[in-house]
């Protein structure tokens, strides 16, 4: 799987893919789980690697930071999906 950071430069740089509709799911603590953005240009601020900005419902600009994203659509459909983390196996070298 393509790293997000990659997704993103290829959405900058390459006019014949960039040239669609993305939204990004990420996971806001705020509103306690995963919230969609628009991907406008410019997101991406000269300097910064570890964040985008993306846009809500109301127009407002968040600034999303590359681990918190989960989900990527272009143009509706899902195209980069982060994997699940690993769910941890009980400890099984105790003894009661």
């Amino acid at each position: 799987m393509m790293p997000i950071h990659e997704l993103l430069n290829r959405i900058h740089w390459d006019p014949a893919f960039g040239a669609a509709r993305f939204r990004l799911g990420y996971i806001d603590r705020l509103a306690g789980g995963l919230v969609h953005g628009d991907l406008r240009e410019p997101f991406l601020r000269e300097g910064e690697h570890f964040s985008v900005i993306l846009w809500d419902e109301k127009g407002e600009p968040h600034e999303v930071p590359l681990h918190r994203i989960r989900e990527v659509w272009r143009d509706g459909e899902l195209i980069w999906q982060r994997p699940s983390p690993p769910t941890p196996r009980p400890d099984t070298t105790h003894s009661m």
